[in-house]
């Protein structure tokens, strides 16, 4: 069996939060590490995410708190809207890394990376651009694993972290279908209003909407639309058919639709969910990531799993003398955690369906305590 001691060479597929964050961590462990990204070397592109309480707690484990809390914005309130237009709840979150930080923060998702990427290649981190596993020999030890390229890698550890759609995956025969719920969530770059200095969330008759800040700047619309069908709307559109829907909503929503108005940054996705039931490793490879568990965005803990993922498993090769026992660990520590994420941020979708807001909002709270205890 090969020891986690020896020969301490990973892959890892993807060079999103999970890929980075699980590089980082490994690379700090004196393992050499070297990444096999898709896409192109250029930022991420995309809106922005919210990093809360547990993924702060998660990069301040990484000494990146204070960076990404420098590039984005520190918050530690979630404020609620009804139908009506009326405010009825102020969740002020836990501030897991001391009185003095914030609870979580908002922050640009090319910014987020641009930390990442600097710590990682910082730590000797290898990122290849372009590139990709085309097949693997997950039996073999070292793992063999051959790249778009054609060149081949001997490598004691694999690591899938290529999203959701993961084709790592189906090459190590763990294959799982994503879940759809008939939802599209969209997503709006905008100027900061005044009045943002927290998260907003307003409840529709229709859907839900809100906004969260990203920098003293910038901030981004987010709306949940229920019983939309999966399609690819031509980009001329989506602003327009954005402020459509914003339309009901009450209260500073409407500020929001002018802001959209001008907005050069607005996607539209399917809100998708998966778990990998069984064993997310097979010999001396493993997935981490959404590529192994995917909430809903509901519960905005998605990046909060996959930091934490990259720092667990670390520990755990660090704490057993072969590769496969530490996988067989970390997979063991993560399961409840993460498979509970998932299914409270599902029944959320329900709820939202159904309209029934005020029995979503609890289930919302039970993911945050869950999150805010220790990984």
């Amino acid at each position: 069996m090969e020891n986690c001691r020896d020969a301490r060479t990973a892959v890892i597929v993807g060079a999103g939060v999970a890929g980075l964050a699980a590089a980082i961590a490994l690379a700090r462990e004196g393992w050499q590490v070297e990444i096999a990204e898709a896409g192109p070397p250029e930022a991420a592109s995309g809106w922005g995410l919210c990093l809360t309480g547990p993924s702060l707690r998660a990069l301040d484990e990484l000494g990146l708190a204070d960076a990404c809390l420098a590039e984005g914005y520190g918050m530690s309130t979630i404020t609620r809207v009804d139908v009506r237009g009326e405010p009825v709840d102020e969740v002020r979150l836990p501030r897991l890394i001391g009185a003095r930080r914030p609870a979580m923060a908002g922050i640009a998702r090319p910014a987020l990376y641009r930390v990442l990427r600097a710590e990682a290649e910082r730590r000797g981190v290898v990122i290849r651009h372009q590139v990709t596993v085309t097949a693997v020999d997950p039996e073999r030890e070292p793992v063999r694993v051959r790249l778009s390229d054609g060149t081949v890698r001997h490598a004691a550890l694999l690591v899938g972290a290529d999203g959701i759609r993961s084709s790592t995956r189906g090459l190590l025969g763990l294959e799982t279908s994503p879940g759809c719920h008939g939802q599209m969530v969209w997503r709006a770059l905008v100027p900061r209003p005044p009045w943002a200095t927290g998260i907003h969330e307003f409840a529709g008759k229709a859907g839900t909407a809100g906004l969260v800040p990203l920098s003293d700047g910038q901030a981004y619309v987010f709306l949940t639309e229920n019983g939309a069908e999966r399609s690819v709307l031509p980009d001329a559109e989506l602003a327009p058919r954005l402020r459509r829907l914003l339309a009901p909503f009450p209260d500073r929503v409407e500020e929001l639709r002018a802001l959209v108005s001008t907005s050069e940054s607005v996607v539209r996705r399917p809100v998708l969910t998966m778990l990998v039931a069984g064993a997310w490793n097979r010999g001396n490879s493993v997935l981490i990531g959404d590529a192994a568990h995917a909430p809903a965005p509901q519960t905005a803990g998605g990046a909060a799993l996959a930091v934490e993922d990259g720092l667990v498993l670390a520990r755990e090769l660090g704490r057993h003398e072969s590769v496969g026992a530490a996988l067989r660990a970390f997979a063991g520590r993560r399961a409840r955690r993460c498979r509970t994420l998932v299914e409270t941020s599902v029944a959320i979708v329900r709820l939202e369906r159904a309209r029934r807001h005020h029995a979503a909002y609890p289930l919302v709270d039970s993911c945050h305590r869950l999150m805010a205890e220790p990984a």
